[in-house]
């Protein structure tokens, strides 16, 4: 059963969702949840924190939170491991009016050194490249990027289809060969985005630029050692709020 928190979220998610809670509404005080038996302080405010992390409100200090209108800006996303706990919680791919574009499926050499020691393959070894860009509303906010060891095709050769899977490929993974796989902590970092990321995201700067972006990185693990790596780069001036 999911904690107590990520419960709430989704009874909230669905009152905004069906307009208990419109736009420009303010959600009950933390402390008038707890009253009610919603549970702790600290389960509402991880509660509202990962509605914030939608995109479905927003908190300031000492005005509560706010469902946010529906053509309202994203200033956070939710990382690589929160995707798929939402995907294992609750069967959804997408956070409310997300989507993906720029899907690109690929066998190729690894050519990054960060990669390569991270996967603890040789340099230029093949990995399947899966790609992505999240969208939510009509603003790219996530360029994502997972990097598989080619063993994985064994068991799950759809890696290299171009369609979106039905399932999350680690589960298919875990129920063909009974091995379960694992995720590191999330390594959180910052660099300067690449032309391609800003391409992605829409913006247009002169190439003497730089453009800082958040990145954050997963590492998967099976019996045999890594055998993925997520990497999700934020878009300028987004930040990750946390997991669901």
């Amino acid at each position: 059963m999911p904690p107590k928190w990520q419960r709430l979220a989704d009874e909230l998610a669905s009152q905004i969702a069906d307009g208990t809670y419109a736009p420009g509404d303010y959600l009950p005080h933390i402390r008038e949840l707890v009253r009610q038996g919603k549970g702790s302080i600290t389960t509402v405010h991880a509660a509202y924190k990962a509605l914030e992390t939608e995109g479905l409100v927003i908190s300031s200090r000492g005005h509560g939170t706010r469902v946010q209108p529906q053509d309202a800006a994203p200033q956070s996303a939710v990382s690589g491991l929160g995707r798929l706990n939402r995907m294992k919680r609750t069967g959804r791919s997408y956070g409310p009016r997300e989507t993906s574009t720029d899907h690109v499926v690929a066998l190729r050499s690894c050519a990054d050194p960060e990669f390569a020691d991270l996967l603890e393959i040789d340099l230029y070894d093949e990995v399947v490249l899966r790609g992505r860009t999240f969208i939510r509303g009509d603003k790219p906010t996530v360029v994502a990027l997972s990097i598989i060891k080619t063993r994985a095709l064994a068991a799950v050769p759809e890696l290299l289809q171009e369609e979106r899977l039905p399932r999350f490929w680690q589960e298919l993974y875990t129920e063909r060969t009974g091995v379960e796989i694992s995720a590191d902590p999330e390594q959180r970092g910052a660099r300067l985005a690449s032309d391609d990321e800003l391409r992605r995201f829409g913006i247009n700067v002169a190439s003497n630029v730089a453009v800082p972006v958040l990145v954050l990185r997963s590492v998967f693990r099976d019996d045999e050692g890594p055998i993925e790596v997520w990497e999700d780069v934020y878009r300028p001036g987004m930040w990750q709020v946390g997991g669901e």
